[in-house]
């Protein structure tokens, strides 16, 4: 079917408010939580054959996390979708205010490769508890994981609901060039700037999840070892291709060697002697991608790992130390097992340089210094982050996630997922047994002095 075709049965299909109703929604939500489970099996494989994911990671990072939003929204709809009341000032007495969630109606939802699973069944929890239907868009990349994407949306929705678009670059055009009531993007932010150009040659709203170089702050105070063993975590993970792992580390010089120290111990525990002879250690999603990052390591300034696998796409997990800003893996987000190490002095110094950087949209601060946390979380801006850890601030329902400035715009999870699936209208009832006249001309002088008292 034309992605012409698809769109025009959606908007069709929305406009016979079937999909207003909490019952019909909450039965499909739970009509795919029973289909994610019953394919979580061929979930893991696929993860695996595309990304090389052990079965425990893909779980936790993604069809794990996919389940607990569905249970949120499972749980929280009833409330969620309840008219929300709020004060009414003197001046429209009597009256009652208050909001109502409505769907936008047609959603695009694009999502990546590096979680395929997470980044494209979360946004559609979302935006499905909010009423909406969805085209959805899966990277070509991720060939083997948007098959099962595919297969699981096929048995849950008709296509008038939800439908799958496959392909490459061609497919994306062609589906941005279509009216929709609201886009949802997830990917890099070059992609992110043409989305957001095709959306405003019809003012449809976009939220954007975008990425970035984001920072992670290790200072004097730091539980070293510990600081050690959350960043080899958060930046490995996935082979260090998570939107939100350190991206590098600004490390104070008075710890840096001991921190280098902790950070190859914490790979050996964590991934053994040879990375790449585990099962469970992943791979570049694709030759370009891996000829990419192999090319930002600097083999003067590795202190472990360095090596690579060109027939299995797979890095060593790498650490390099004396980086500078000037150093070429500096200039881009490196989306990979690489950890480069800056050292510092102030921390006055470095709120300074990141100020003058582009938003990241994590950050991640190892100190006891209140101070010093006082003055990273409230001088810069980034999306979101955390305090002595790393990428977990994302794996909550009860906080919203997304970026600021270059990454990205909007936010989703749990309730604010669901407002930003949302249209909150505000709307005043008025009553009719009282009509005040002082609105009404002829105006007078009296009514003036009425209107500045209600209102100063």
């Amino acid at each position: 079917m034309q992605i012409v075709d698809i769109l025009q049965q959606q908007k069709v299909f929305f406009k016979t408010g079937v999909t207003l109703s909490l019952e019909y929604r909450i039965e499909k939500l739970k009509l795919l939580k029973e289909t994610i489970q019953k394919y979580e099996s061929e979930i893991c494989d696929a993860l695996k054959e595309d990304l090389g994911k052990g079965s425990f990671e893909s779980y936790m990072t993604e069809v794990g996390m996919t389940l607990s939003e569905l249970t949120y929204m499972i749980k929280k709809l009833p409330k969620l979708i309840r008219i929300r009341s709020v004060k009414t000032p003197l001046a429209q007495f009597h009256s009652k205010s208050y909001q109502l969630a409505c769907p936008y109606g047609n959603v695009l939802i694009m999502s990546p490769w590096n979680y395929p699973f997470l980044l494209t069944m979360g946004p559609l929890v979302d935006c499905l508890a909010a009423g909406n239907t969805a085209i959805v868009k899966p990277s070509a990349y991720s060939k083997n994981t948007t098959n099962v994407i595919e297969k699981i949306i096929l048995e849950c929705f008709d296509s008038k609901y939800v439908a799958v678009v496959k392909g490459g670059r061609e497919q994306n055009q062609l589906l941005l060039e279509q009216k929709y009531d609201y886009i949802f993007f997830t990917g890099s932010g070059s992609v992110g700037k043409l989305v957001l150009q095709k959306a405003a040659n019809n003012l449809t709203p976009v939220t954007l999840e975008l990425g970035g170089k984001s920072p992670c702050i290790v200072d004097e105070t730091a539980n070293i070892s510990l600081a050690a063993k959350r960043i080899v975590f958060g930046k490995y993970l996935n082979c260090g291709q998570t939107c939100v792992a350190p991206d590098y580390i600004l490390c104070h010089k008075n710890v840096k060697d001991d921190f280098i120290a902790e950070v190859v111990k914490q790979i050996g525990l964590q991934y053994g002697e040879n990375a790449m002879e585990s099962s469970t250690y992943g791979k570049i999603i694709n030759r370009k991608h891996f000829d990419r990052i192999n090319g930002l390591i600097d083999q003067n300034k590795v202190v472990v790992g360095g090596k690579s696998n060109p027939d299995t796409l797979q890095i060593e997990p790498t650490v390099m130390k004396n980086v500078t800003y000037d150093d070429l893996v500096m200039q881009e987000e490196i989306f990979g097992p690489i950890m480069p190490i800056i050292e510092y002095e102030s921390i006055n110094n470095v709120i300074d340089k990141l100020q003058d950087m582009d938003k990241p949209l994590a950050l991640y601060l190892f100190s006891k210094n209140e101070e010093n946390i006082k003055k990273i979380t409230t001088k810069c801006l980034y999306g979101g982050g955390c305090i002595n850890d790393t990428i977990i601030h994302l794996a909550t329902n009860n906080m919203g996630f997304g970026g600021v400035g270059e990454s990205g715009m909007g936010s989703y999870h749990g309730k604010v997922g669901f407002d930003t699936f949302s249209h909150l209208k505000s709307i005043v009832d008025k009553k009719n047994w009282i009509d005040l006249p002082m609105r009404y001309k002829p105006y007078k002088k009296f009514n003036e002095k009425l209107l500045r008292k209600f209102l100063k």
